[in-house]
């Protein structure tokens, strides 16, 4: 009864969109709630379910500022960056609960999120004050030969709910220092945290329509904000299909960063530390709940040690600890919406009937579990290439273990993908290493650690239907998606 009338008195705040300088309604009206994952009667808050007209507004406002904030100077916009990156800092705690509570993960993680998007706002207010163009040498004295940069104009960032603040941040901040206004569409499964990205911008005294903020559903905002020619680039992290039907739809002179699926393996070798092994399986695989696009799904256990990896790692998932993010100890939080445990189970169920189900995949159940959305974590072997759950991706926490007989084995089998993320091989066999870095078909390429986690100064991306392979994210070649290049020359 007592759960029951504070869910009755719950206040529920309201939030709203940021377009043209001003923090506004959606013109329809609608809103749309923000539901904690780990309890579904708690309502994190509540945001405009936006209509075209306010995407079209917000496209339009960046268009209109874009002129002012190309001439701003490159030291006013790193000052904007770092004040922004200030303010993420001081309210660590803060906005580390609210995002927790809206997408799941735990609070350590979240702190480390929220800090990392910090950091990336710092590293792009340093490096974007020194990516410059070229002189090159000529025959003529009186002729100077150069190239410069120039941002592009409005670009659009469309981000998910998994990282829902470092993904807009290493997106947003290149985009603002080379000189670009944004238009800046969150996931509508975790939005408070994007807003929270937006509130720091505002703070650090963003101009008006150089950074714009909107809500809602893709099917209703999307075209408006990807569509028009006035749109010179989109950047989008998501899913393989969402991310391929926006590449068909922009205009021909709109650049696109898709950064999409993976399916993501993990090669043990026979001579791995397999207790090391099981500890990247389970870090890789399990402790963002699988939501994570680097996130381990497929496990390439070599003949001669697959039995004992597997006991290992059956034995040490048992032993996780399942809970709300917020509470201290918990390894593994609830997945992130209804729609995604539901994907899950359903992949569960593939499996039972592919391959042999060790542990897991039951909804949990029970006072601490009936309100949110947890599953224990689920181990399948007896595994083989032409099943659905070694080949799709599942984004969730399942891990598929797959035999198999020697390096070339193993390689051919974690190449037989359309997918190309992120890949990771445990051994301590130098050849084994050396090889692994030429042979295998992955963006990322990971020795003896997790699929998961990527420098901010160094490229992410990846290869085959994982993304475009257009132009990289993070590091300083990050900045080359937002800029175009000009080659003057100038005589006498």
């Amino acid at each position: 009864m007592k759960r029951a009338a504070e869910q009755r008195t719950q206040t529920i705040e309201e939030y709203h969109n940021y377009i043209d300088g001003k923090w506004i309604a959606s013109r329809s009206g609608s809103q749309f709630d923000d539901i904690n994952p780990a309890d579904t009667s708690d309502v994190v808050g509540r945001f405009p379910a936006s209509s075209a007209a306010d995407a079209e507004a917000a496209v339009l406002a960046a268009s209109l500022a874009f002129n002012d904030w190309k001439k701003t100077s490159i030291s006013a916009r790193a000052k904007v960056l770092n004040r922004a990156a200030d303010y993420l800092e001081n309210h660590v705690d803060q906005f580390a609960e609210e995002l927790t509570r809206e997408e799941g993960k735990a609070l350590n993680l979240s702190k480390d999120e929220i800090l990392r998007s910090a950091q990336t706002l710092r590293f792009y207010a340093v490096e974007g004050q020194s990516f410059t163009g070229e002189t090159f040498p000529n025959d003529d004295s009186d002729m100077v030969v150069y190239s410069q940069r120039e941002p592009l104009g409005v670009v659009t960032v469309i981000t998910p709910w998994n990282f829902p603040v470092s993904i807009p941040a290493r997106k947003i901040a290149p985009a603002l220092i080379a000189g670009n206004t944004v238009v800046f569409k969150p996931s509508s499964d975790a939005p408070l945290s994007g807003y929270r990205l937006m509130e720091a911008f505002v703070a650090a005294g963003i101009p008006k329509g150089v950074l714009n903020f909107i809500t809602g559903s893709a099917a209703e905002v999307g075209p408006a904000i990807t569509e028009p020619a006035v749109i010179r680039a989109v950047s989008f992290t998501g899913s393989t299909a969402a991310g391929e039907k926006i590449h068909r739809s922009v205009a021909f002179t709109t650049r696109t960063q898709m950064e999409l699926g993976g399916k993501n393996p993990l090669i043990v070798m026979e001579d791995a530390d397999l207790d090391k092994a099981v500890d990247l399986t389970i870090k890789g695989g399990l402790s963002l709940s699988g939501q994570a696009c680097t996130g381990t799904s497929r496990v390439l256990a070599m003949k001669q040690v697959k039995e004992e990896f597997t006991a290992k790692l059956v034995a040490k998932v048992k032993s996780l600890k399942i809970g709300c993010g917020l509470v201290a100890g918990m390894d593994i939080g609830p997945l992130a919406t209804a729609r995604q445990l539901e994907t899950v189970l359903r992949y569960v169920e593939i499996g039972k009937r592919e391959a042999t189900l060790l542990c897991g995949g039951e909804r949990l159940t029970g006072p601490a579990y009936d309100r949110g959305y947890y599953l224990s974590p689920a181990i399948f072997t007896d595994v083989t290439q032409d099943m659905r759950i070694a080949r799709e991706e599942i984004f969730g926490p399942v891990i598929a273990i797959i035999e198999v007989t020697s390096y070339a084995d193993a390689i051919t089998k974690a190449n037989d993908s359309e997918y190309g993320l992120s890949a990771a091989i445990a051994t301590r066999n130098p050849r084994y290493m050396h090889d692994f870095a030429r042979d295998i078909e992955s963006g990322t390429v990971k020795i003896n650690r997790t699929t998961t986690g990527n420098l901010i100064n160094a490229p992410f991306g990846g290869l085959k239907r994982s993304s475009t392979s257009t132009f990289r994210e993070s590091g300083r070649t990050g900045l080359e998606f937002y800029t175009q290049i000009k080659t003057v020359y100038r005589g006498c």
